[in-house]
């Protein structure tokens, strides 16, 4: 979340940055500080009056010493006096910190200086493209047939487990996943990421921490019983690593990959744009985070965007490259790069990655930090991506690769999933 001395010191620029990402809400900038100066007035109150208890205390019992027990008495009774201030005090200073904390939460992140202006996708910022679209054969069809004749995918059977955007892969489907999992994680082990198998469910202090909640609480299944969500993404668990940690500056940067079932409810979802995998409820991804100093975070960003690049590159995907226009932003980041992938048969861009630079948003929720020759703990910066989501790219795989004979394996993964074709 955004820091109250920032927003103190910055008052305009941060009105002006919620307005370009399409913040409605400004008053929530001035209850902030109204909160912020109300904590500190009763903050002054309280150690004005502590100041005053101490003081008294102490000459209490030198006046006890001295024989004076009638002085004494008079200043026990002060004393006491001022404990009873300090209760009420104590009560509104915590109550009125608990409620800043719950309004600084409804202030999303602010939009970074080369983030374009808009409010719609259609205003987003297409920064490059790469690869080649294929020209399919004649009896060419979509991935959702494809799954059919070749027996990879049954959404019948998922929907008979559990409902509607619960595909079930099976024989040569499920090798296939397997296999894209396989590559991604040996790709970013070998680009220097850290590799973890975290809980698929987490805290509520885990989803606060990177944002999930309550901004995207009606998204997240949740198992009521113990208060646990299961997770929209491994970027949840895997930055909570280092909740409440201090790291050293000599460790950053600290790079992390995961391998997990995501689960999204979307509800509403429905129609031919959600058809097949084009949009499911439970899905597998491959995630990488980064924490780095915050001098170096866009530079971790550029790495970050071109790592996703090369693994498109090497699937041999056409993919283009979105700068997302603010209004199109998450509400925890400060610049977001989209990926996707051309989707032959349907025709159409289908997303499959999402980069992003949180900067210190989601780690002061956290408590990230880490120290620099020996100064003050700083907060890190920390960033996020897909790599990659494979619903999406398995779709884009099948429909692009298909032959009247078959379909054909991108060489990177014949030996993962040992076949060149299906």
């Amino acid at each position: 979340m955004l820091q109250v001395p920032f927003i103190r010191q910055n008052k305009e620029l941060v009105l002006e940055r919620l307005a370009f990402k399409n913040f409605k809400e400004l008053e929530v900038v001035e209850e902030v500080l109204a909160l912020d100066d109300k904590r500190k007035k009763l903050t002054l109150e309280y150690d004005e009056t502590q100041a005053q208890v101490n003081s008294l205390s102490k000459e209490i019992g030198k006046l006890m010493a001295q024989g004076k027990k009638e002085e004494g008495e008079a200043q026990r009774a002060a004393v006491a006096a001022l404990k009873d201030r300090l209760g009420p005090v104590t009560e509104e200073l915590n109550a009125t910190e608990k409620a800043l904390q719950e309004t600084l939460v409804k202030l999303p992140n602010l939009p970074a200086s080369i983030v374009p202006a808009g409010k719609t996708p259609e205003e987003n910022v297409e920064v490059r493209k790469g690869g080649k679209i294929p020209e399919l054969y004649a009896g060419a069809v979509p991935h959702w047939d494809l799954a059919k004749q070749y027996d990879l995918i049954d959404f019948e059977l998922g929907n008979k487990i559990t409902g509607s955007g619960f595909p079930v892969f099976k024989n040569r489907g499920a090798r296939l996943q397997r296999a894209l999992i396989q590559y991604f994680l040996d790709y970013n082990t070998s680009n220097g990421y850290t590799e973890y198998a975290p809980p698929y469910l987490v805290n509520e202090a885990s989803a606060y921490g990177t944002g999930q909640l309550p901004d995207k609480e009606g998204q997240m299944y949740h198992a009521t019983a113990d208060n646990y969500y299961l997770i929209p993404t491994a970027e949840v668990p895997v930055t909570n690593i280092y909740r409440d940690e201090i790291v050293k500056d000599t460790d950053l940067p600290v790079k992390m990959t995961a391998y997990t079932p995501c689960f999204r409810r979307e509800a509403g979802s429905y129609g031919k744009d959600v058809r097949g995998l084009n949009r499911v409820h439970q899905f597998d991804k491959v995630e990488i985070v980064q924490l780095v100093h915050p001098d170096k975070s866009y530079e971790a960003l550029d790495e970050m965007v071109a790592h996703v690049e090369a693994l498109l590159n090497q699937l041999e995907l056409p993919y283009r490259i979105l700068r997302l226009c603010a209004g199109d932003m998450s509400f925890t980041s400060a610049i977001t790069y989209d990926f996707e992938v051309y989707s032959a048969a349907q025709q159409k861009w289908l997303e499959v990655s999402s980069v992003s630079n949180f900067e210190a948003y989601q780690t002061h929720r956290m408590k990230i930090r880490f120290k620099e020759n020996n100064g003050k703990p700083q907060l890190v910066h920390s960033l996020n991506g897909s790599s990659l989501a494979l619903p999406r790219i398995l779709a884009c795989l099948l429909e692009n690769n298909q032959t009247a004979e078959g379909i054909q394996i991108p060489t990177v993964l014949q030996s993962y999933f040992g076949s060149h074709m299906i």
